[in-house]
């Protein structure tokens, strides 16, 4: 009872100093990828009810994003009848940037997205707080205080804290909704089953892989039923009619409050808006989850948002590529997150959970029903990931981060309860966890522990949101201040829907995967350094081989500086043919239906600037091969084929077969 007041105040000051780390920390930082069009399309859910804007993630933490915007009188751009994706990103960017007091507005960028960011911080707190309270109600006070202090300085969680993305909402959705369930089973009563059912429902209006708690809790249920058969020799009968009816009604109020974010209403756009088909996006999903996904919108079961965004989510991923100790992947690897996670997580996490498993492999930890209500959701969720073809990032592994603390907190509390020597280590454990977090500041993303290298070397394993995701404009402007640089070029990750200028840098864009779809960049013959350029553009990630980077000479060079470990700064004169020849390769695609005249020349223009250049020659013979020049056309597809040998062993398996049906088509 003693231990109590001082327990509580120790709460509330990590609450306090998370408040304080994420509050100074994002004041240093620029806005990140995807953020503007999540809090455009959250402003534009709350004036008009429109989710055909960034259907792919659920609106609830855009909602709570954009919640300090209402108020203010901010000028919005029209809609411009471009692709969804587009239209979101471009209106973010101008909702954000655009009402600046420089443009006749009243708020700057800074202003807007510093409230945008204290907003969402409710989820990184909420899960803090969550930690306390199920450590010490499955545990101890002692086992909930240390996997709060976890949480509060891990450098990933305080990195994710402020974004306005979907993965911290998701792992307070995960861990709400495991910790609620836990106590449903415990004692099934309506009282019980309605907070698990709100917890499913924030989950479910979170992310759209909160659908895996449907199995999940399923198993959890199996799990328990099966506990309590062993234990009594007698199967439940009672029980296990309960918990079946207490899991509906856990579902039916976990889809309405998933139905309330979205207005109680199916369509995406109260008066219609030109969106791809639906039918038309789901030509990579299985068989069984077509079916599905349909029968769920020819009878209203789920909004249509919902449903177009889980598409495009499972779309996407199938064909991201991966980055990993320095090589690529054209598609997702099996071990891509184990071993991230033995990277992002530092040595004061990596030894608590060695104390926690030492603690439960010698039966110090006498409570199998909690350590099965934390350990299964862990594996299950990491073993769904480690399956995933998206392996671009920690973060969405996020969930798994609230159910390791809490073992973590577990496992040292036990041992400590049974010898107060252990908590010399324990604390030891604490103070290096902290002293990375504090070591990191303001700059969390690139955090890597000294078993890897630090974080000077996460940029040479992994890439992405790992690393560097747009948050260091800030940091290039003070760099370009430093220097005296007044013209220089850059290739900036989340170009150009977040653009240096924006920042008030005086550099001009080089072309990238996500420019090249957006705008033309023309490049001259030789380029006056300094050249800038985002590890995620240098790397060449999003072009799944190195034979398509168009900086792949730029890779192979050491970097003459890297700034904040996010940005390769490259001195000197340089020729860059492969990205000069980006806007041609764009060019004959575009115009290929419209202009073929105009398209073939486009296409001789690219490969004029790389004769064997890959994407050239197939841009080249597919034009050559629609106007019926097959000896023409099988020349250039000859070329690109002759490049295939020289990609990494999956991007030959993913290129090889679709060479070769180019090739058979041009045969004459």
């Amino acid at each position: 009872m003693q231990k109590r007041p001082w327990i509580a105040a120790s709460v509330i000051a990590l609450l306090l100093i998370m408040v304080a780390e994420v509050a100074l920390s994002t004041r240093r930082l620029s806005l990140s990828w995807d953020e503007g069009d999540h809090i455009y399309s959250g402003y534009m859910n709350w004036k008009h009810r429109e989710y055909s804007l960034n259907p792919e993630h659920p609106p609830l933490v855009k909602l709570v994003a954009a919640l300090p915007l209402l108020p203010l009188h901010l000028k919005v751009a029209p809609r411009d009848n471009r692709y969804f994706k587009s239209e979101a990103y471009y209106g973010g960017r101008e909702l954000l940037f655009r009402n600046d007091p420089r443009y006749g507005g009243q708020y700057s960028a800074e202003t807007l997205i510093f409230r945008v960011h204290l907003a969402v911080m409710i989820f990184s707190l909420l899960v803090a707080l969550l930690l306390f309270v199920a450590g010490r109600e499955m545990f101890s006070p002692l086992a909930g205080l240390i996997a709060t202090a976890l949480w509060v300085f891990d450098p990933t969680v305080l990195t994710n804290a402020p974004f306005v993305t979907t993965d911290t909402a998701a792992a307070l959705g995960f861990f709400l909704s495991a910790f609620t369930f836990y106590r449903f089973v415990k004692q099934m009563t309506w009282q019980r089953a309605i907070p698990c059912g709100v917890a499913v429902g924030i989950a479910l209006a979170s992310k759209h892989n909160a659908v895996l708690l449907l199995p999940l809790l399923i198993l959890l249920a199996v799990g328990e039923i099966g506990g309590r058969w062993f234990a009594a020799r007698l199967f439940p009968r009672r029980a296990a009619i309960r918990l079946a009816a207490g899991m509906a009604a856990i579902a039916a109020l976990a889809i309405t409050i998933l139905w309330s974010v979205y207005s109680f209403r199916f369509a995406m756009h109260p008066t219609g808006v030109d969106m791809p088909p639906l039918a038309g996006q789901m030509t990579t999903l299985s068989p069984a989850m077509s079916a599905a996904i349909q029968l769920c919108a020819h009878y209203h079961l789920l909004p249509e948002s919902y449903l177009y965004g889980l598409v495009d989510v499972v779309r996407v991923g199938a064909y991201m590529p991966t980055y990993i100790f320095g090589k690529l992947y054209a598609h997702g690897q099996w071990f891509y997150f184990p071993v991230l996670l033995s990277l992002k997580w530092s040595i004061g996490v990596l030894g608590l959970l060695i104390l926690s498993l030492y603690a439960c492999a010698t039966g110090r930890i006498h409570r199998a029903r909690e350590i099965f209500f934390l350990a299964f959701p862990f594996f299950f969720y990491l073993a769904v990931a480690m399956g995933s073809p998206l392996n671009i990032g920690i973060r969405h592994v996020l969930p798994l981060f609230p159910f390791a603390f809490a073992l973590a907190g577990a496992g040292a509390a036990f041992l400590i309860a049974e010898k107060r020597v252990w908590a010399y280590p324990v604390a030891a454990l604490l103070l290096w966890h902290a002293a990375d977090s504090l070591r990191m500041f303001p700059n969390y993303m690139p955090y890597a522990n000294v078993l890897w290298g630090g974080p000077s070397h996460t940029h040479d394993l992994f890439s992405d949101s790992t690393t560097e995701w747009g948050q260091d404009l800030k940091f290039v402007r003070a760099w370009t201040d430093q220097h005296h640089v007044q013209e220089c070029w850059i290739a900036h990750f989340p170009a150009p829907f977040i653009l240096p200028s924006d920042y008030g840098v005086p550099c001009r864009l080089l072309p990238t995967l996500d420019t090249m779809y957006e705008q033309d960049i023309s490049l001259p013959p030789v380029l006056h350094g300094p050249l800038l350029l985002s590890m995620s553009d240098l790397n060449g990630f999003e072009f799944g081989t190195k034979v398509r980077n168009p900086y792949q000479t730029l890779f192979e060079r050491k970097p003459d500086e890297i700034i904040a470990d996010g940005i390769a700064v490259y001195e000197g004169d340089f020729s860059l043919p492969d990205a000069a020849a980006l806007q041609y390769i764009q060019q004959s695609k575009r115009l290929a239906k419209q202009d073929p005249a105009a398209a073939l020349t486009a296409a001789h223009q690219a490969v004029a600037l790389v004769p064997r250049g890959f994407d050239e020659n197939i841009a080249l013979g597919d034009l050559l091969l629609a106007r019926g020049d097959k000896p023409a056309a099988q020349a250039a597809y000859a070329i690109a084929q002759s490049r295939i040998p020289d990609m990494e062993p999956t991007s030959q398996e993913h290129w090889k077969p679709i060479l070769e049906k180019k090739s058979a088509a041009s045969q004459p």
